[in-house]
C-alpha cells in the first residue's frame, strides 16, 4: 500500500519508518524544505528523533505534490491547531488517488471546538476519514518496541489499512466510534497535565491514582454527553493513552504540568518550545465545548483555571478537594 505521512515530527517519523519496515511505499513529507534536506542527507531526523536511523526506501520530500499523486492513505502528522491549514495546502497539491485521510493528532480546534476527523472532512468531501491514535510514544514505536493503537472509520475498507499497519511489534486494533476515540486523545492530554501537577507539588501517588481515577469517570460521562459509546473510553484511545501520557517520562504535558506545579509560569514554558504541548490549546477549546453544551467537567475546569486564569495548582487541588460528597459511580 502507498502511504504519504505529512509533518515529521517525532510521531510522524516514527510512523513512517514503522510504515517503510513493513515494507510499504511511504512518503515523509517535512513542512519545511531545509528539514527535508537535512533528513535526506543525514538519514536521521535530528531535530526530533535524534539517534534512530532511517532507512533509504523511505523517501523524504519537501513536495506535496508529488507525495500524494500516488498515496492510497495520507496521514496527517501536525499539531490539531496546524491541521486545517495543513489540509489546505493538501487541496492545493491534490490527493487523486486517496481513499483515507486520517489523522494522528489529538486535540480539538481552539474556536471551532472541532475534532480532527471534522475538519479533515470539511476540507475533503467524498474522500474517506479516520484517526489512528492510542498509547504511543514515538521512540519507543520507532525502536520497535510492542505497541497497539485503534483506527477509527465508518469505511469499507478499515480491515485492509488494519491488516497494511499492522505488524509483530505494533497491533491495532479497528473501531468505528469516532467521536469517541478522538475525544479520549484530546481529554487525555488535558488530565495528563493535571496529573503532572500532582508530580510537581509532590503529593504521592495516592493522590495521583486518585485524580487519574476520576478523570476516566469524567472521560466516560463527558465523552457520553458528546455523542461517544462510553465503553470506548475504557479502550486504547482513552483508558490505554490516559495511563501511559499520566506517567510517561516521555510525556510532554505531564512534564508540562509537572513544571507547572514546581512553580514555572505558564507563559513561560510555552516561549520558544520546538514541540507543541497539545493539552494547552485543547484544555481552552474543550472547556469552551463543554460550557456551550452545559457539561459539568471539574478537572477539567479546575485545569483551565490553572493553565489559563492563573490559578494555582495547590487551589484547584484543593477545589476538587472540598466538593460534595457522593456515591462512586464509573459516570463521574
Amino acid at each position: 500500500m502507498n502511504f504519504a505521512v505529512i509533518g515529521a515530527g517525532a510521531w510522524g517519523t516514527a510512523f513512517a519508518l514503522h510504515l517503510s519496515r513493513l515494507g510499504h511505499a511511504v512518503s515523509l513529507v517535512p513542512r519545511r524544505a531545509e528539514q527535508a534536506v537535512a533528513i535526506t542527507e543525514s538519514r536521521e531526523n535530528r531535530d526530533y528523533l535524534p539517534g534512530v536511523p532511517l532507512p533509504f526506501e523511505l523517501r523524504v520530500t519537501s513536495d506535496g505534490s508529488a507525495a500524494l499523486a500516488e498515496a492510497e492513505v495520507v496521514l496527517l502528522a501536525c499539531p490539531a491547531q496546524a491541521l486545517r491549514e495543513t489540509c489546505a495546502r493538501l487541496r492545493g497539491a491534490g490527493v487523486a488517488k486517496a481513499r483515507l485521510i486520517a489523522s494522528l493528532a489529538k486535540g480539538l480546534e481552539t474556536g471551532t471546538h472541532l475534532r480532527p476527523s471534522q475538519i479533515i472532512a470539511e476540507a475533503f468531501p467524498g474522500i474517506g476519514v479516520g484517526v489512528l491514535t492510542g498509547p504511543s510514544n514515538a521512540l519507543e514505536v520507532a525502536r520497535g518496541q510492542p505497541a497497539a493503537m485503534v483506527l477509527a472509520t465508518n469505511l469499507p475498507l478499515m480491515t485492509e489499512v488494519q491488516a497494511a499497519v499492522s505488524g509483530a511489534t505494533l497491533r491495532v486494533y479497528t473501531s468505528d466510534d469516532l467521536a469517541g476515540v478522538e475525544y479520549g486523545g484530546c481529554l487525555k492530554n488535558i488530565y495528563a497535565i493535571a496529573a503532572g501537577c500532582c508530580d510537581g507539588l509532590k503529593l504521592g501517588d495516592n493522590t495521583k491514582a486518585a485524580l487519574i481515577t476520576r478523570a476516566l469517570a469524567e472521560m466516560v460521562r463527558v465523552g457520553g454527553a458528546l455523542g461517544a459509546r462510553p465503553e470506548t473510553f475504557y479502550g486504547l484511545s482513552g483508558f490505554g493513552d490516559l495511563i501511559a501520557t499520566c506517567y510517561g517520562g516521555w510525556s510532554r504535558n505531564r512534564e508540562f504540568g509537572q513544571l507547572i506545579g514546581e512553580g514555572r509560569a505558564v507563559a513561560e514554558l510555552l516561549a520558544h518550545r520546538k514541540t507543541v504541548v497539545e493539552g494547552y490549546h485543547t484544555t481552552n477549546s474543550f472547556h469552551g465545548l463543554c460550557a456551550d453544551r452545559g457539561i459539568d467537567a471539574p478537572i477539567l475546569r479546575e485545569t483551565h483555571a490553572i493553565l489559563f486564569a492563573g490559578k494555582s495548582p495547590a487551589a484547584a487541588l484543593n477545589a476538587l478537594m472540598t466538593r460534595g460528597l457522593k456515591r462512586e459511580t464509573v459516570a463521574g
